[in-house]
């Protein structure tokens, strides 16, 4: 019985509000995380940038150490509900430098693992948008999975999720499930946020969750939202409106595995001809 308990999970995902008071920001944090193992979720994601506006004139000041305030909650949070908390992104100030970290706490409130976004987010639409995260932030430069009682998790955040390499060295590991809290805008939303969830998906035949801020209209940055749970078959099988709100998936391991025996590309890759690896295994 055992096993058949850990082939279904429930995952929630929570589109937060994010508000310039950072107080604010943690105590909602506090009450959805709360209600969404209220409502038997296991693995509980929170959005980039939980608890800071999203923009390089923030990063400074809503900076911290890890651990301090806004992980330090996040750790009795995941401990009180038992559950694992996937802990979006603030960012981390560390030695001098800012990074956009996200961190994940185990049940028993542990520290499991703390990824610093790969990607800077710089970009340059002409009459859309210009974003430099690189102006004020540092790379991350560590490949970040977590094991669970139900499977292995891959994390990236947001712009991370463009780079179609990390989730194949993510699927090649094990992992079946990847998680990327992100906060695309009203410009690459619309093109690209499903369908990027959706390529991830369906390539490595995971699941794929992300989790956005709600859309905040009157914000420097406005999230496009619509945080989405996508099946290894490339189907979307949740997702959020704009507001906030708290949406839940159920993990079927048992589908994934059949998805990939009727689709064997794991099997039949041809490594003679080509790989993709993590510099770090090679």
């Amino acid at each position: 019985t055992t096993q058949a308990a850990c082939i279904k999970f429930r995952l929630a995902v929570v589109q937060l509000h994010v508000s310039k008071v950072k107080a604010d920001n943690l105590s909602r944090a506090h009450n959805l995380v709360t209600e969404a193992a209220g409502q038997g979720a296991k693995i509980v994601v929170l959005p980039e940038c939980f608890n800071s506006p999203y923009g390089t004139g923030f990063f400074a000041e809503y900076a911290e150490k890890i651990p301090g305030e806004s992980t330090l909650l996040l750790s009795e949070i995941a401990k009180e509900n038992k559950i694992f908390l996937v802990g979006g992104s603030i960012p981390e100030e560390d030695r001098g430098k800012l990074y956009n970290t996200c961190s994940v706490f185990g049940p028993d409130g542990n520290l499991l693992i703390k990824h610093r976004k790969i990607h800077l987010f710089d970009i340059d639409v002409p009459g859309k948008i210009r974003f430099q995260e690189s102006e004020t932030l540092s790379p991350g430069s560590v490949l970040s999975m977590f094991d669970t009682p139900f499977c292995k998790v891959g994390v990236g955040i947001c712009y991370d999720m463009r780079f179609a390499e990390l989730a194949q060295i993510y699927a090649k590991k094990g992992c079946q499930l990847l998680v990327y809290p992100g906060a695309f805008n009203m410009t690459t939303g619309p093109a690209h946020w499903e369908l990027l969830q959706r390529g991830r998906a369906v390539d490595n035949q995971v699941y794929v969750a992300t989790a956005s801020p709600a859309r905040d209209e009157a914000a420097s940055y406005v999230a496009w939202g619509h945080s989405t749970v996508v099946n290894p078959w490339g189907e979307v099988i949740t997702k959020a409106g704009a507001q906030e709100e708290v949406v839940y998936a159920d993990i079927d391991l048992q589908y994934l595995a059949a998805v990939r025996q009727q689709i064997p590309i794991t099997t039949q890759r041809r490594n003679d001809l080509y790989t993709v690896s993590a510099v770090m295994d090679s």
